[in-house]
């Protein structure tokens, strides 16, 4: 079982439009693997999409499942490990785990779900007070790291490949999720904001051009080195958003040049933490989906079986172009041809 992360410690990077997509196209395209998308997300935009999206009761689902004994999402079985957090409880994962194609037709049957959850923030710090703990003889950062883990380690060999996408921190959460992913998809967007993102992600995950060799011995890396274990490789930069009218000389064109320019560097100091020796390898452009994409997503949708031509959305009536939706679909396929 192989698993790749959705992350950027910045939002608006268009993220889970693109997991959402990413994860139906490939298992849409890869109709005889089993496919567990885990949305580690207190906004659980990713859910609500898979359930149904805005106009077809994504989020009326969620909150259903949500109300569930046990919880049926992250943050219920997150409930389940906090009076138990350092000792695997009996349990099982699948009654914490949706079928999305039980209440979404759009969604590839082969796709299991699980839920995020706001209940999140609100274990946040509770957990993280858990894995900063002092007992002696047990490594509670790394018992409490594995939590996501623990869970799917019932069912790794029901399992082809993990998405995990997670909202733009570096919470407690986020870090346990990002210890259960082999590959990381980190999208940009043209402006220097992105470029700063990328280069604080670097630091967060691999501990990077940290300003102090204080911070090195509370590093995420540090911990799950001396832990002996891995951590997730850069696998795909994803430019996303890029336009049609977006030429070379362009400011925007620029700035993701300068972004290409920084992740060359870091290819040849350290290697190690990419799964590609050249820039070029690794870097996905994706255009605008633009009203295609609003479709999309409001009815949870993803591109290959969105309808063209004149349709009403939340009683508004929009136009989505044949063209331009198979070009939305051939940008999706781009991202996952590199899986």
């Amino acid at each position: 079982m192989f698993s790749y992360m959705f992350w950027n410690n910045k939002g608006g990077t268009g993220k889970t439009s693109l997991a959402f997509q990413v994860i139906c196209r490939y298992a849409y395209r890869n109709l005889g693997q089993r496919i567990l998308a885990i949305d580690v997300c207190p906004q659980a935009n990713l859910s609500e999409l898979l359930l149904g999206g805005l106009t077809n009761g994504g989020s009326k689902n969620l909150l259903e499942r949500q109300g569930l004994v046990p919880r049926c999402s992250i943050g219920g079985y997150f409930q389940l490990r906090l009076p138990s957090p350092f000792a695997v409880p009996d349990f099982s994962v699948r009654d914490f785990l949706t079928r999305p194609a039980e209440y979404n037709s759009n969604i590839p049957e082969n796709i299991d779900l699980f839920a995020g959850d706001p209940l999140l923030e609100l274990q946040a710090n509770a957990i993280n007070t858990l894995a900063n703990t002092q007992i002696p003889g047990t490594d509670t950062w790394v018992t409490v790291i594995d939590w996501i883990k623990d869970a799917i380690d019932q069912v790794r060999d029901q399992y082809d490949i993990v998405f995990i996408d997670a909202n733009p921190s570096f919470s407690i959460y986020t870090q346990i999720a990002l210890s259960t992913a082999h590959r990381i998809i980190l999208p940009v967007m043209a402006d220097d904001s992105s470029r700063r993102a990328i280069q604080n992600a670097f630091s967060l995950i691999y501990g990077l051009k940290l300003p102090s060799d204080i911070y090195s011995k509370y590093a995420f890396a540090t911990k799950l080195k001396q832990a002996d274990r891995s951590l997730p490789k850069v696998h795909i930069i994803a430019k996303n958003r890029i336009t049609q009218y977006m030429g070379p000389a362009s400011a925007y064109a620029a700035v993701l040049r300068s972004i290409e320019k920084d992740v060359s560097n870091l290819i040849k100091l350290e290697p190690s933490i990419f799964t590609f020796n050249n820039v070029t390898d690794g870097v996905v452009e994706i255009r605008d989906f633009q009203t295609t994409g609003v479709v999309a997503f409001a009815r949870g949708c993803p591109f290959y079986k969105q309808p063209f031509g004149k349709l009403h959305i939340d009683g508004h009536r929009v136009q989505v172009k044949e063209d331009y939706r198979d070009k939305c679909i051939e940008a999706i396929d781009t991202l996952v041809d590199k899986l």
